[in-house]
C-alpha cells in the first residue's frame, strides 16, 4: 500500500487510572468519519510507554472494530531491545492491521549499523509494511538518510515518519528517495514545508484538533492549490507550536477534553495534566463543545 495523506496517532483516553475503551471507540470513529487517511494507536501521542501487554492486545482490538475496515491501521511497535520488539511485531501479526510503525531504538544510541540490523530484523517478523519512526530528539540518535536510503530496499519498509527537526535533513531525503517510499512529516510545524517540497503528508498529533483544516491543507496541495494550502495551514501557525509548548499529548488531551470529545484529560504518570496557564492560551483558541460522559 502508498502511505499518504493525514494520519492520526491516537491518544489513549483514560479514565481513573483506567483506559476508556469506549470512549476510545467513539473518538476513532469521530476521526474517521472526519476523513483521516489513517489511524495509529500505542504511539508515544497515545502514550505507549505506560500501556502494558494486555492493555496493548485490548488497544488493537478495539481499535479494529471502530475503524471497521474504513481506513488503515499501522501499530506503534518499538522499543530498545531487538529481540522484544520482534516478538511484539510477530505477536501482533493476528490482528487486522495493515503495518506497522516503529521508533528508532531510543536510550542505548545503536550505530547506523546497529540500526539498519534493527530495523532489517524487525521487518523479517512481518510481511506487512513498516514505517521508521525517526526521531532523534526523542531517542537520542538520528537515523541518517543513507541508513534510511538503504533500509529503503527492504521491500516491506515502505517509509518514515519524518520528525527529525532538520528540515536540511529531510528535503535531502525527498530528493534522494524513490518515488514508491513513503515520506510523511511528524514534525507538525514543518506540514505545509514538506508537502510544498514533495512529501507524501504527515502523521500529526495536533490534527486531533481542527482535523479538517489539516486536511484542506493536504488536499489543496495535491490539487496544487498552493495558495489556498498556505491560507489554510496560516489559521493553523498560532495553535500548532501552543499544542508542544508542554509535553505531548497533554495539550491535546486538553483541547479534546475542552471540545467534549474524551471525558477526562488526565494522562499516565510521568505525564500530568497541562498547566493553568497554557490551558488558558488554548481555551482561547480551540472553542469549548459538550463535555462527554
Amino acid at each position: 500500500m502508498r502511505f499518504s495523506g493525514v494520519w492520526l496517532p491516537v491518544i489513549t483516553p483514560f479514565k481513573a487510572g483506567e483506559i476508556d475503551y469506549a470512549g476510545y471507540e467513539r473518538l476513532v470513529d469521530h476521526y474517521v468519519r472526519a476523513g483521516v487517511s489513517g489511524v495509529i494507536p500505542l504511539g508515544t501521542t497515545g502514550e505507549s510507554p505506560t500501556i502494558d501487554e494486555a492493555e496493548t492486545e485490548a488497544l488493537v482490538e478495539h481499535t479494529v472494530a471502530a475503524v471497521a475496515g474504513r481506513v488503515p491501521i499501522l501499530i506503534g511497535v518499538g522499543g530498545n531491545d531487538t529481540r522484544k520488539v520482534v516478538k511484539a511485531v510477530k505477536r501482533l501479526q493476528k490482528h487486522a492491521v495493515q503495518g506497522i510503525l516503529s521508533v528508532c531504538p531510543y536510550y542505548n544510541r545503536p550505530s547506523q549499523d546497529g540500526m539498519r540490523e534493527h530495523f532489517t530484523r524487525v521487518a523479517e517478523a512481518t510481511d506487512r509494511p513498516i514505517l521508521i519512526y525517526n526521531i532523534p530528539y526523542r531517542t537520542g540518535v538520528n537515523l541518517a538518510n543513507e541508513t534510511l536510503l538503504a533500509l529503503a530496499e527492504v521491500p516491506n519498509i515502505a517509509g518514515v515518519k519524518d520528525s527529525s527537526g532538520n528540515v536540511a535533513q529531510s528535503l535531502d531525503l525527498l530528493r534522494r528517495r524513490s518515488p514508491a517510499f513513503a515520506v510523511l512529516t511528524g514534525e507538525d510545524a514543518f506540514f505545509y514545508t514538506m508537502l510544498a517540497h514533495g512529501g507524501d503528508g504527515g502523521i500529526l498529533a495536533s490534527a486531533h484538533v481542527e482535523t479538517a483544516t489539516f486536511l484542506s491543507v493536504y488536499e489543496r496541495m495535491v490539487a496544487n492549490d498552493h495558495q489556498g494550502a498556505l491560507k489554510a495551514w496560516s489559521r493553523l501557525e498560532p495553535m500548532v507550536p501552543l499544542l508542544f509548548k508542554e509535553p505531548n499529548p497533554v495539550p491535546i488531551k486538553h483541547c479534546l477534553w475542552r471540545q467534549g470529545l474524551i471525558a477526562s484529560a488526565e494522562c499516565r504518570l510521568p505525564l500530568t495534566r497541562v498547566s493553568d496557564a497554557l490551558a488558558k492560551d488554548l481555551d482561547r483558541l480551540v472553542p469549548a463543545g459538550e463535555r462527554s460522559a
